[in-house]
């Protein structure tokens, strides 16, 4: 049985739906829709070089890799390479096919450097290791059953604080961008991230299929957005947290919790069964506050990373 590996037709709808089918199946802790992969598809910044990929075996996609250069960090030459295979098909050379596409789409790009997510099983982290990759950092997801689990109560905003939706935002995203620039220039990771293209963000963020901006929430202090949560969903049942952060002033006065909560609870509200989030290991502040929540870990990931000579 002969496997292909193309790049995914974000005009198809069956190879969308191959991808997302593929990915819920191997990695069912991040949200993939076909309305998302499109717009994936056809929105990334030019620069990130974008390229999904799908590895084919009789008519049938079983393999996926998401492939681009990292245009925002200040460090050229960043790499990503996400490869995920149907836990039904693996052993057939899908993965294989795909990192190496991957790597010589990216390498002719002028990527000198390379990072993966891998799942943290003895066979994925073995995959990795025989093609030169090395672990480095490592990450959780955690996931919290909204249907039959306990939030904590809801609490009234204190004095000079408000709470607002990212929907009132509408006319005038802005003020989100730079508070998501500002979190998002301390989130530990192997690569810097300058978040200073707004057109892009709006692209890339604000206008993602995923995102929710009814259950979004911000903590407002005098007017400005001090905390939030950016929330995505499914448009089903299924919630994950895309950011949670606090700008630096207003830190270590339980904003980040306030505003998570009510989204959390405005989700299951809305009929939200499960809800997902995503945390490095080493961030064990925001891992608290998760754990406050009643999230638990379902899986852990480890980045691997690979030299290009």
């Amino acid at each position: 049985m002969t496997v292909i590996v193309r790049e995914m037709r974000s005009d198809v709808p069956a190879d969308l739906a191959g991808f997302a089918r593929v990915r819920r199946r191997a990695l069912p802790f991040v949200l993939f829709t076909p309305e998302s992969l499109a717009h994936t598809a056809t929105r990334m910044h030019p620069g990130a070089h974008y390229r999904p990929l799908v590895a084919e075996a009789d008519g049938e996609v079983i393999g996926t890799a998401q492939v681009l250069l990292s245009h925002d960090s200040p460090v050229p030459g960043q790499g990503n390479v996400n490869v995920y295979v149907d836990p039904a098909h693996t052993g057939r050379g899908a993965g294989a096919l795909l990192v190496r596409t991957a790597e010589e789409h990216l390498a002719a790009r002028g990527a000198v450097r390379l990072l993966s997510w891998v799942l943290d099983t003895p066979d994925n982290r073995a995959f990795a290791e025989r093609r030169g990759y090395r672990g480095s950092r490592s990450a959780y997801f955690l996931r919290l059953d909204l249907a039959a689990g306990r939030l904590p109560p809801l609490q009234d905003p204190p004095p000079g604080v408000e709470l607002r939706r990212g929907s009132d935002y509408a006319a005038d995203p802005r003020p989100l961008f730079e508070l998501d620039a500002e979190t998002a220039a301390d989130e530990p990771g192997d690569v810097a991230s300058d978040l200073t293209d707004y057109a892009a963000w709006l692209e890339e963020t604000w206008h993602n299929p995923l995102l929710s901006h009814d259950l979004t929430s911000v903590a407002v202090v005098d007017g400005r957005p001090a905390a939030f949560t950016l929330a995505h969903t499914d448009g089903a049942t299924r919630y994950s947290t895309a950011m949670t952060g606090t700008a630096e002033a207003f830190r270590g006065r339980g904003l980040a919790k306030l505003a998570k909560n009510d989204s959390l609870h405005r989700a299951r509200a809305a009929g939200v069964r499960e809800a997902f989030t995503g945390n490095d290991t080493g961030n064990e502040p925001m891992i608290a506050v998760n754990r406050w929540f009643g999230y638990e870990v379902c899986a852990t990931e480890v980045r691997y990373v690979r030299e290009l000579g």
